[in-house]
């Protein structure tokens, strides 16, 4: 249901775009998040954006002013863009979807939330 791409290796500082397809339909009943996983480390939440209400966002504290979430119903398809990339960013990143209407924007952050997973895609920021 959930394809991501876009992935990859860049220097500290650098930016990335990630890609989400999504094949669920209708596409703007639902929620889609970003997660990541470094090794070693639990899955945390990055971005959110619920495409029920008109597409409000959630950033975790460490993505706010660097990454920016968006969905373009024309193609099924949420980007999150990443910009000064750090170290710390590094790991794979997940997409993940489910219907969130009337939830607070604080639950696209958590993964329990999402029962639609993509298989995920490896960045690597490297110092």
């Amino acid at each position: 249901h959930l394809v991501e791409s876009g992935g990859g290796s860049v220097e500290a500082g650098g930016s990335l775009r990630l890609s989400c397809k999504v094949s669920l339909s209708p596409f703007d009943d639902y929620a889609i998040g970003w997660f990541r996983q470094a090794p070693g480390k639990e899955r945390e939440g990055v971005s959110g954006i619920d495409n029920s209400d008109g597409g409000s966002t959630y950033y975790a504290d460490s993505a706010k002013g660097r990454f920016t979430i968006s969905s373009d119903s024309a193609k099924n398809t949420v980007y999150l863009q990443m910009n000064n990339l750090k170290p710390e960013d590094t790991g794979v990143y997940y997409c993940a979807a489910d219907r969130l209407s009337g939830f607070d924007i604080r639950y696209l952050g958590l993964s329990d939330y999402y029962n639609y997973w993509g298989q995920g895609t490896q960045v690597t920021v490297s110092s």
